[in-house]
């Protein structure tokens, strides 16, 4: 009798990949381009995670949406030129992240998947500066859905490769992440690396401080 079936899925800013360099960036720029103050740091990452439109409401809550619209569009204008110029230098894998991915795709019963506040454009774009397009059998995007925590990623992710909730589990380094999975009815697994402090992650079944020990996490998870 074969094994179940299983489904992991990463968010990547913070999880898989470290962009913080080209978000705060893409951010300052965005903002220096209207003459807006720009957000602290620390600020621009707590949004990480949230679809872009989210994000700068979040940011720029006393602007007008005219204007939120023109922070999204500088925002994607100035990623995009820094990700060219940079490649995959701009957003590294964290360390152990290619590692792992590789020894759980080698798991037959095991899919795997991302759910990323990303666009399909920034996604695809990382995905092949890292070499990964043959990982991920799923790939849920901001583009597509209502942004984390709405669980609509996740949902999409199990019905299109057919997993029952019991046999997915979220990987993700903020509170966006680990309440999406909690609405989606999955195991959160949070991160330690990433944007949001270890206290945010409260809803997650665990947390992990180097991503060789996610293979265990799992293991103890679905045991």
């Amino acid at each position: 009798m074969s094994a179940p079936l299983r489904l992991v899925l990463f968010d990547v800013d913070g999880t898989l990949v470290d962009s913080q360099g080209s978000i705060v960036a893409a951010m300052t720029a965005s903002f220096d381009a209207l003459s807006l103050p720009v957000p602290e740091r620390q600020a621009i990452l707590s949004i990480v995670g949230l679809s872009l439109p989210n994000a700068m409401a979040q940011l720029a809550p006393e602007q007008s949406d005219s204007v939120q619209h023109s922070l999204v569009e500088g925002y994607k204008q100035a990623y995009h030129a820094h990700r060219l110029e940079q490649g995959a230098a701009s957003s590294p894998l964290y360390p152990g992240a290619r590692e792992v991915i590789e020894g759980l795709h080698a798991v037959p019963e095991v899919l795997l998947g991302v759910a990323t506040g990303k666009s399909q454009r920034g996604l695809d774009a990382l995905i092949e500066a890292h070499g990964l397009e043959r990982f991920f059998v799923t790939r849920q995007v901001a583009d597509h859905h209502p942004s984390k925590p709405h669980p609509s990623m996740i949902d999409t992710a199990r019905a299109e490769t057919g997993i029952d909730a019991a046999a997915t589990a979220m990987v993700g380094d903020t509170r966006f992440d680990m309440e999406m999975a909690k609405a989606a009815g999955v195991a959160g697994i949070g991160v330690t690396w990433g944007y949001h402090h270890r206290s945010a992650l409260g809803g997650a079944v665990c947390v992990i401080e180097t991503f060789d020990q996610l293979p265990r996490a799992l293991d103890n998870i679905w045991t």
